[in-house]
């Protein structure tokens, strides 16, 4: 498994900028567009909780959820990115993820965060 099973965000100059802080230095917030967010859930299938059950008894990193996970966060932030250039936005601001466990039966993610116009100073 690579880096990028491992990781995810934005690749270089992206068309909608996310960051996780209130401005972006050399910007200024031209209009505020509102909260935007990107929310998927995902099951885990039985063999990897079978895999997690095994390794939980011997210790160490459950690659396979891991993974899972990875996938899953980069998929509510490529929907939260959708939205917000659905918007007109071209930033996104004080972007999170919230992540819960959904009815027992998955994981529920959701990146959100607060579309804006950004223009340079």
């Amino acid at each position: 498994m690579g880096i990028d099973d491992f990781g995810g965000g934005q690749g270089p100059e992206p068309d909608v900028l996310v960051v996780t802080t209130n401005d972006v230095p050399g910007f200024r917030v031209q209009e505020v567009l509102g909260e935007v967010f990107g929310l998927t859930v995902r099951s885990r299938h039985i063999g990897s909780q079978i895999g997690a059950g095994l390794k939980s008894m011997i210790g160490g990193e459950l690659k396979g959820l891991t993974k899972t996970l990875v996938q899953t966060r980069n998929q509510a932030m490529d929907r939260l990115v959708e939205q917000a250039r659905a918007r007109g936005a071209n930033a996104v601001l004080m972007f999170r993820f919230d992540v819960t466990e959904a009815a027992d039966v998955g994981t529920e993610v959701c990146a959100y965060g607060t579309a804006v116009v950004l223009a340079r100073d």
